[in-house]
């Protein structure tokens, strides 16, 4: 544990919407749609690949159990499923979360391609 993690230490007053023995979710704090859900793994690991397999295996549990209360609850017509691994990648907390995120149509207006702009339109 890291003291001075934001996801080791989370906000009292976030809404904790599950959690297990192993990871918990919680709501982003900077939302790009309503109901964008994180699932934090408890362990301090800042890189994905290098959670244990059961540890990730947890996450992908968590992730199926969210996914599930995020659609009942805002109903959205899709998700978007992300993990950022490394400030290259536009990691900005050094701790593994996996990002949910609500999708609805015409949000966006042209959301094919990804996160890079000139690789947008193919």
């Amino acid at each position: 544990m890291n003291t001075h993690c934001p996801f080791c230490n989370p906000d009292s007053e976030r809404e904790l919407i599950v959690e297990s023995a192993t990871s918990y979710a919680i709501f982003d704090k900077f939302p790009v749609s309503e109901g964008h859900t994180l699932i934090i793994p408890k362990k301090n690991c800042s890189d994905y690949f290098e959670l244990t397999f059961k540890d990730q295996s947890a996450c992908i549990l968590m992730l199926n159990r969210v996914k599930q209360i995020i659609w009942e609850r805002f109903r959205p017509d899709g998700f978007n499923v992300g993990i950022n691994i490394s400030e290259a990648a536009v990691q900005t907390v050094p701790h593994v979360p996996i990002h949910l995120i609500p999708r609805n149509n015409g949000d966006v207006k042209s959301p094919r391609g990804g996160v890079i702009p000139d690789k947008q339109n193919y």
